[in-house]
């Protein structure tokens, strides 16, 4: 087995950056690692003009540590009253994706889609103008087990949009059930998911080992093993429609081990070398690079990274705390111990 692993640069296509002190406090970790990342827009407000997003964009690049080269990809959410020709805007500024969160999905999702129809417009415009559409892949009907609000939306919703837009680009994204990983896997070229490191190292079980475990409370939440060993099996598959999004999602940690915590894997400190640890318990190091590195970058039609980024087989334990403005963070698997560490991430430039 190799001892040090060098990859071209990777890319997060689904990160959680937050904003203010949050922003300032998490920002680093994933800047560390990637080149870009796929910002999500469900702040308080949500960001959903594209003055909003530019802001926000300057926000990001003010908070970066100096000289850090890292470029943020923004992002819009969609609701029920977003104009279409915000699509041309959003593309004329650079912005390349929307986000669809069903009302009521996950974290700050109160202002999302009630009905797909209400949409239709803006969807066509997207499909137009090159816009990628990013969709949360879950029910929110109460009648429907929480565990399988995935299958569901795609048997109800994700089938009919992919035919009634042949030609939108669509992300199902931190893909959590074998369905998911079937359907991205037959739906076409222009049909892709990312997947985070959590769902492809743990199983349910997980949330409830010596207690009930809140930093590994997730929206779509932990399956079970069948699942685990779909999407392992799907990310180390070498399918160019498979590619590394973290979901990191930061919440202080007085909020997620609340009595009605918050929904979120905090896994943006160490995120390569989880990814690692998944592709090396499956014996598939060598399908890691084009997980990581191209297979996201080819999806949306950007430069691959000329940089590169080394890691090494190294024991190392995960630090129990960190800080998070006046609050503070528990990133996944605190105080655990990981074969795998970052050790060098040479910037290099896009080619």
């Amino acid at each position: 087995m190799p001892d040090q692993l060098r990859i071209a640069r990777p890319d997060d296509w689904h990160l959680h950056l937050r904003d203010g002190a949050a922003l300032a406090a998490v920002l680093p970790h994933s800047a560390r690692q990637f080149a870009r990342a796929i910002v999500m827009p469900n702040l308080r407000p949500p960001v959903v003009r594209v003055e909003q997003a530019l802001a926000y964009r300057r926000r990001i690049l003010d908070a970066l540590p100096a000289g850090a080269a890292f470029e943020p990809l923004m992002t819009l959410y969609l609701t029920d009253t977003t104009p279409p020709e915000e699509m041309r805007r959003a593309r004329e500024a650079g912005i390349v994706a929307i986000k669809l969160y069903p009302a009521g999905a996950t974290t700050n999702s109160d202002a999302g889609v009630t009905d797909l129809k209400r949409v239709a417009a803006v969807l066509e415009a997207a499909e137009r103008e090159g816009v990628v559409l990013l969709v949360h892949g879950e029910v929110t009907d109460p009648e429907v087990d929480v565990f399988d609000r995935e299958a569901v939306f795609i048997e109800r919703h994700l089938v009919g949009l992919r035919r009634s837009f042949p030609g939108l680009k669509i992300v199902l994204e931190h893909v959590t059930t074998k369905q998911g990983a079937d359907y991205v896997a037959e739906a076409g070229q222009n049909t892709a998911a990312t997947l985070t490191a959590h769902h492809l190292l743990y199983n349910r079980n997980a949330l409830f080992a010596g207690g009930m475990r809140p930093h590994w409370y997730c929206l779509p939440i932990l399956k079970r093993e069948e699942h685990r060993r779909a999407l392992v099996a799907a990310a180390t598959s070498g399918s160019g429609r498979f590619f590394l999004g973290t979901d990191s999602a930061p919440h202080a940690s007085a909020l997620k081990e609340h009595a009605s915590g918050c929904a979120g894997c905090y896994t943006g400190l160490h995120a390569l070398e989880l990814y690692a640890q998944a592709f090396d318990g499956a014996g598939k190091l060598d399908r890691l690079e084009g997980f990581a590195s191209f297979h996201g970058a080819d999806f949306y039609g950007l430069p691959r990274n000329a940089g590169t980024a080394t890691l090494r087989r190294e024991a190392w334990t995960v630090p129990e705390v960190l800080p998070f403005g006046e609050a503070e963070l528990k990133p996944l698997a605190g105080g655990e111990t990981l074969a795998w560490r970052l050790v060098a991430a040479d910037i290099g430039s896009s080619q």
